[in-house]
């Protein structure tokens, strides 16, 4: 790792770059925005930016239960359960009784709640307000690790099941007449961004994670003229925002995850009026 840390020295040689926690969030930018892109690109293809909203609001609950059960990493509690609660909102959501919008919505506000609640007793709820806009310059070498993992998974998910999440997300019935089980890939694809959800929460923040999973993606679509330029126009808009907004929040002092929103958001802007009128 200090081999790394001395090329990017070279390669990079700004005033930033002679602190260590600055070298880690550089490199977790660089592993974590790609991420959000590809993903990004999925969520919106399938009109889930609602649902992965609420994904990240059940961060809260997800960490109160680890307290209750007294789990000395609140990751695993997290993890946990955003897989439950995103399969059991599946469910529910299949039964056609009520409206998408109408079940995420109470989903999303009951789990956060419940956090609430739980955490806020007692007075202690400072300890856990940091979740809510998160710090990427906490991160640690080992933790870079593991979102390396993330990635590689999240990679082979991409190249192994993207056709048929697709497919599903387009038309329904029309994935269903090429036997692909849309059920079975809509449960596979809450769980992927469960755990990338879950695993960033921490350094990204819940209020401010699904704009940086959806802002790259809506951008791509606003100027993308075919898939494969939608795909990466995401990436390179996600890993542009995420650099300069980390350089940006050094300079000025700023907390890093909002700025990298805002840049996302000026760029989608940007390509709103860059893209070709219809008609």
């Amino acid at each position: 790792m200090e081999t790394l840390y001395e090329i990017m020295e070279t390669i990079l040689p700004f005033s930033w770059m002679s602190y260590n926690f600055m070298k880690n969030a550089f490199l977790a930018i660089l592993i974590i925005t790609p991420l959000f892109g590809i993903l990004g690109t999925m969520i919106v293809n399938n009109r889930m930016a609602f649902f992965s909203d609420a994904l990240g609001h059940s961060a809260l609950t997800g960490v109160a239960l680890g307290t209750i059960f007294g789990l000395a990493d609140a990751n695993i509690a997290m993890l946990i359960f955003a897989v439950v609660f995103a399969l059991l909102l599946n469910k529910i959501k299949r039964r056609n009784t009520v409206s998408t919008d109408t079940i995420i919505s109470v989903f999303s506000s009951l789990s956060m709640s419940i956090g609430l609640v739980i955490l806020s007793r007692g007075g202690n709820f400072s300890k856990y307000s940091g979740l809510f806009v998160g710090d990427i310059l906490s991160i640690e070498t080992k933790e870079i690790g593991s979102l390396v993992m993330i990635f590689a998974v999240t990679l082979i998910f991409w190249f192994l099941c993207f056709n048929q999440i697709h497919a599903t997300g387009v038309n329904t019935s029309l994935a269903r007449s090429k036997n692909i089980n849309t059920n079975r890939m809509e449960d596979y694809f809450s769980i992927v961004m469960a755990v990338i959800v879950m695993f960033s929460i921490r350094w990204v923040g819940i209020l401010i994670i699904n704009a940086l999973l959806i802002l790259p993606a809506a951008s791509s679509r606003n100027i993308a003229s075919n898939m494969r330029e939608y795909h990466l126009f995401s990436v390179m808009i996600a890993m542009f925002s995420g650099i300069t907004g980390l350089i940006l929040s050094y300079y000025i002092g700023s907390a890093t995850g909002p700025t990298i929103v805002i840049i996302a958001a000026i760029l989608f802007f940007i390509t709103l009026f860059l893209k070709p009128s219809e008609g």
